[in-house]
């Protein structure tokens, strides 16, 4: 028995402790699944500090968060009888305790992936334990696998234990090459379940608000209400306010808080009180809040969702995961019988997501693409990730990571990647301060990267230069802490360069943008419509309140937006000058002559300089390549199509007869034909247009007789006479006249002509060698329709007569003879005598 069972009550995980530590002396990883309540977290890293095979080596303890790893280590220190930093120590960002007793160290998986990156044989350590594995953090993947890496190839002592209360046990198993599987119960009470619907057009905050409320006014002991997010949780704070019971006691918890503002949400409420706790997901695992036994869950969770085209992560609310929902429900059920409001209908809980995806399927992968470089592998399927990075992320990473000059064109680490990974930050933030110090300007650019790194300090102002002098008047503990973090990674960066040197002055913030663009090349971004739109140098849009000064910078680096990638809200951003983009990106802007068509025909020729897609400065380019122009006026004129054209009436003429026999040759005869018709000129236009549109500015110099010299080139001068034979463009009415027909009709070619003028003509008119009857369409003296016919004498000697009857009334002047085949042509109102 350990020495610390003695000193607390009983647990569920001391049942299955012979089963682990056997399972260990006989294999190197084994996995431990055990339900909410065991008492895993903190019982069995003692437990491990009598197996024989540990010798004087440390066990670490990984959790997701730096509150749960706090937690975790003073509980476990408590359990010695000392504070943490003895035996039990504690090392996560902002705070290390550690000393030459610690035995057990309690870390956060970022700090365990720099621990394994700069010793890979993690000399003196024994065994790791990935605690709340099934939350499957990228870091806690890359850690897993480093750590099997690790194993197979150079610590083949090195114990492994994934544990988690809702892992997949067999998966996991398998992953390990077969690992032995512990199961123990937990130690858990009844929860009733109680579902509350939700109004999708409220506030979830208001909701949630409203169910605390509820949840007090039926209901004993404390309240652990989980919403997605800060916003959330200050508005629902906002709305309880002084409606709390008088010995109800309100505190928010979410990450951005300080280690004493969550130690204080996490302890007891104090006798004869309740506790009412607004919490993120930060709650949702690997803690005890005792006193709490009604969980009001929002049945929402934020989570960062990388954009590979836009390279930004933004932070999206989604729909909690029925695994998630359960270990909240798990929350109110830990001390006694509990209850757990559900702020969705029943129904829907079936259409939950299973479980929450892996972080390492929707992150940034920069940082992990570095990391793997440090530990010399580029191909990320050589290592035994539980899922490996998506190709499109991986590829986006990988040229961030160049463009950074972190990787050669090889994917090798590079001397500068060297210099970034000394730096316990993200590749952007990292590569920042490295060129800050080649410039001097390191403190400004630590004190930068603390900003960016620790979520809420120095205010709420989307202006970085506002938030920088907040954060260096500050004197609460976070602020303090953070400093001081800053000051160290400025040490790191400070040898050889010439970072050292007096702190800025108070209002030394100007080159804060500058500075910026290091780490964000591709979020500089420029003034769109003087009114708060802004575009990125990676073509998304962002918006600033329209009061805000920074709407009128013409200018911004982007550090920090949310929303859709067309237009997101910017929520953190520094000015930067024209001159600034110039000289940091002097290798990439681009000076080039843009010739394009406006909406009116006319060709207008630019000169702009370009870095990506922001123009720092345009001019109107007065004597462009007139090969450009050309091309501009054809792509242009294709636009639109053929049918737009200004053609004539005898080119339009000219191609529907064209048109037309194409249609009454056999296959082989009519490709010797050109194709006149729109489609075909439309496709074809650079070859038969495009050579005569030289020297033009606009579509309104075309003219139809350079249309009609463009034909020609298509349908030769010999050509037009055999075309005339067989499909004449007139027709040589008895009366004399020449009547144009009409090739363009969907019926087929159609003679309009007055019916007088066919007096006397006892056949059909017909082209193409006689093999195609004309389709006639007789007009009235006043040109109009009457009768439309395929046998003018069948109508001469059928309906003659009645249409004869109705015109001779309307139209006395003209004659209507009661026989036609007799009478001569005309076309005069009388006839000559």
């Amino acid at each position: 028995m350990s020495e610390t069972a003695a000193t607390r009550p009983p647990l569920p995980i001391d049942a299955v402790l012979p089963d682990l530590l056997a399972a260990l002396d006989t294999h190197t990883s084994c996995v431990l699944v055990a339900e909410p309540g065991a008492g895993k977290t903190t019982v069995v890293p003692l437990a491990l500090l009598d197996a024989t095979w540990r010798g004087d080596g440390r066990i670490i303890v990984l959790e997701p968060r730096r509150l749960a790893a706090r937690a975790a280590a003073a509980r476990m220190a408590s359990l010695l009888g000392e504070e943490v930093g003895g035996r039990v120590g504690l090392r996560v960002r902002l705070e290390t305790k550690v000393s030459a007793r610690t035995r057990i160290e309690v870390v956060t998986e970022g700090v365990f992936t720099r621990m394994i990156l700069e010793d890979p044989e993690l000399s003196g350590i024994a065994c790791i334990l990935f605690d709340e594995f099934h939350e499957r953090s990228l870091d806690g993947d890359l850690g897993l696998a480093l750590a099997l890496d690790a194993q197979g190839a150079l610590r083949e002592d090195l114990r492994i234990v994934p544990m988690s209360a809702t892992i997949d046990a067999a998966g996991v198993a398998s992953h390990l090459g077969g690992a032995p599987v512990i199961h123990c119960k937990g130690r858990s009470f009844p929860v009733e379940t109680r579902y509350l619907g939700r109004d999708g057009d409220r506030d979830i905050a208001a909701q949630v608000a409203n169910a605390v409320r509820k949840a007090l006014a039926e209901e004993t002991g404390s309240i652990l209400a989980f919403l997605p997010g800060q916003g959330e949780i200050r508005r629902a704070a906002d709305m309880l306010g002084l409606q709390l019971p008088a010995d109800t006691d309100l505190a928010p918890l979410y990450g951005a808080l300080t280690g004493a503002e969550q130690n204080a949400a996490i302890r007891p409420a104090q006798s004869g009180r309740r506790k009412v706790v607004l919490a993120t997901s930060i709650a949702q695992t690997s803690l005890t809040i005792e006193g709490v036994r009604v969980v009001i869950d929002s049945g929402l969770a934020r989570v960062p969702v990388h954009e590979p085209a836009t390279g930004l992560t933004r932070l999206a609310t989604v729909r909690a995961s029925r695994a998630a929902a359960d270990q909240r429900r798990g929350r109110a059920g830990r001390m006694e019988p509990g209850i757990c409001y559900r702020l969705w209908d029943e129904a829907q809980t079936a259409s939950l997501p299973a479980d929450d995806r892996p972080e390492i399927l929707e992150a940034d992968l920069s940082s992990l693409a570095l990391d793997l470089a440090a530990w010399g592998v580029s191909d990320p399927g050589s290592l035994r990730f539980p899922d490996q990075p998506p190709a499109a992320a991986w590829s986006e990473a990988v040229a961030l990571l160049q463009r950074l000059e972190a990787l050669d064109d090889t994917g090798r680490l590079t001397a500068e990647g060297e210099r970034m990974r000394a730096l316990p930050l993200a590749p952007r933030l990292a590569h920042m301060l490295v060129r800050a110090a080649e410039t001097g300007e390191g403190r400004l650019a630590c004190e930068i990267a603390a900003l960016l790194s620790e979520q809420g300090l120095g205010g709420r102002s989307a202006d970085l230069r506002h938030r920088l002098m907040d954060f260096r008047r500050a004197r609460d503990p976070r602020s303090t802490a953070a400093r001081g973090m800053a000051q160290r990674w400025q040490s790191l960066i400070a040898k050889g360069s010439k970072a050292n040197g007096e702190p800025p002055a108070a209002g030394d913030t100007e080159a804060a943008g500058r500075l910026l663009a290091l780490a964000y090349p591709d979020r500089v971004a420029q003034a769109q419509d003087g009114r708060g739109g802004f575009r990125m140098a990676n073509g998304r849009g962002g918006r600033v309140d329209e009061t805000d000064p920074l709407a009128r910078e013409p200018f911004l680096v982007v550090a920090d937006l949310q929303g859709n990638a067309a237009r997101g809200r910017i929520l953190l951003a520094a000015p930067i000058s024209r001159e600034e983009i110039e000289q940091l990106f002097a290798g990439e802007i681009e000076d080039e002559v843009q010739v394009a068509c406006e909406a009116s025909g006319s060709v207008r020729a630019r000169r702009v300089r370009r870095y990506r897609r922001l123009v720092l400065r345009e001019a109107v380019e007065p004597n462009p390549d007139p090969d450009a122009v050309a091309s501009a006026l054809l792509a242009f004129l294709k636009a639109r199509g053929a049918r737009a054209l200004p053609w004539s009436k005898t080119q339009v003429a000219l191609r529907a007869r064209v048109t037309t026999l194409r249609g009454l040759l056999p296959a082989a005869e009519a490709e010797a034909w050109p194709d006149l018709g729109d489609d075909a000129l439309s496709e074809t236009m650079d070859e038969w247009l495009g050579p005569y549109l030289a020297g033009l500015r606009s579509a309104s110099a075309l003219d139809p007789e350079l249309l009609g010299n463009a034909l020609a080139a298509l349908l030769p001068q010999h050509r037009l006479g055999e075309l005339d034979r067989l499909l004449p463009s007139h027709f040589s009415a008895p009366s004399g006249s020449h009547v144009p027909i009409d090739y363009d009709r969907e019926e087929g070619p159609t003679l309009p002509i007055r019916v007088q003028e066919l007096f006397g003509l006892d056949r059909h008119p017909a082209i193409a060698g006689g093999s195609v009857p004309l389709i006639l369409e007789l007009l009235s003296p006043a040109h109009r329709p009457i009768q439309i016919t395929r046998d003018l004498p069948g109508f001469w000697r059928g309906s003659w007569a009645a249409v004869k009857a109705e015109m001779k009334g309307r139209y006395p002047k003209h004659p209507w003879p009661d026989d036609p085949l007799s009478a001569a042509a005309t076309n005069r109102a009388k006839p000559r005598k």
